[in-house]
């Protein structure tokens, strides 16, 4: 099965630098940017898809394959960032001269909602405390252990079955170096999957997501950031952002989550997009010291 749609972008959109915050790496076996298009596999609602969205005469042309074929096209525009919000957010943005010189030069940058909760908790739970490299791995391996190709021309695979995950002993996942506790979370949160697929919006997603052992504050910001494209979702407890606001912001060139946090408030509801537009223009506090191997998060 098969669905198209046009999509009319506004002129100064960044088809590219948006969807790439969909994609783990260049390799992604569920997401690739190839020859310019941007091919997508989830599960939906109606069943396996995979969307394909490229560039047509300025517009942009929204390709569904699969029995999730209309699901994926009608949410396209979303996947897009073309339903991204920012209402508000230049008046804020004259806050401050460096945000408000971001904002200017990346005007075309919008934020993406997929609609697909476990998709993105896969990915970030296999983030927790390690190297983005480990990540990558234990993501890749997962993905290929439970490998069920995706409809369409595009080679990819499917994310897993939520369900063949939570079936799935931990110790499967223990030679894609995932140890035991992010093997229980994982498998956790896909038995919890078709509840949290079911959440009207992030502040609903954040509470059930909370309340699931394993997931933190950091966990629950990367999820909502994506799923839902909320702006205003900030991942406290990471080992560098707090440091990149601090530097951005107020000159410092270190600073701890409660820090961060006093610095975004004047730009509440599109706090998370400071802190998008900070990672986009490549910020970074200096470094000092040997460099740290490991991202230690205070809460998953």
């Amino acid at each position: 099965m098969t669905a198209t749609r046009i999509l009319r972008p506004p002129p100064e959109h960044r088809f590219a630098e948006t969807v790439r915050a969909l994609t783990f790496s260049p390799y992604d076996p569920c997401a690739r940017i190839a020859a310019g298009a941007f091919w997508w596999a989830t599960r939906t609602p109606d069943g396996p898809a995979t969307l394909c969205l490229r560039r047509h005469d300025g517009d942009l042309l929204a390709e569904g394959h699969g029995p999730g074929a209309d699901w994926v096209v009608e949410r396209a525009g979303a996947i897009a960032g073309l339903r991204d919000d920012l209402t508000g957010f230049a008046d804020l943005a004259g806050r401050h001269p460096v945000v408000s010189r971001l904002a200017a030069r990346h005007r075309g940058l919008r934020m993406p909602a997929t609609g697909r909760v476990f998709r993105q908790l896969l990915r970030t739970v296999l983030e927790q405390k390690v190297t983005g490299k480990e990540a990558y791995r234990a993501y890749a391996a997962t993905v290929r252990h439970f490998a069920e190709p995706a409809p369409g021309p595009f080679p990819l695979l499917l994310p897993p079955d939520p369900a063949a995950v939570a079936a799935a002993p931990y110790w499967v996942f223990h030679p894609f170096g995932v140890e035991q506790r992010r093997a229980e979370t994982l498998r956790r949160v896909a038995a919890l999957a078709d509840r949290l697929e079911a959440c009207a919006d992030a502040a609903e997603a954040t509470r059930r997501l909370t309340a699931i052992p394993g997931i933190g504050p950091w966990s629950v910001a990367e999820v909502v950031r994506i799923a839902y494209g909320d702006p205003d979702a900030v991942s406290v407890g990471d080992y560098h952002v707090p440091n990149t606001v601090s530097w951005a912001l107020a000159g410092e060139a270190r600073g701890d989550d409660a820090r961060m946090l006093a610095l975004l408030e004047p730009f509440r509801g599109h706090r998370g997009r400071v802190c998008l537009l900070l990672a986009v223009e490549g910020v970074h506090a200096p470094r000092f010291g040997p460099r740290m191997p490991l991202r230690s998060f205070a809460t998953y």
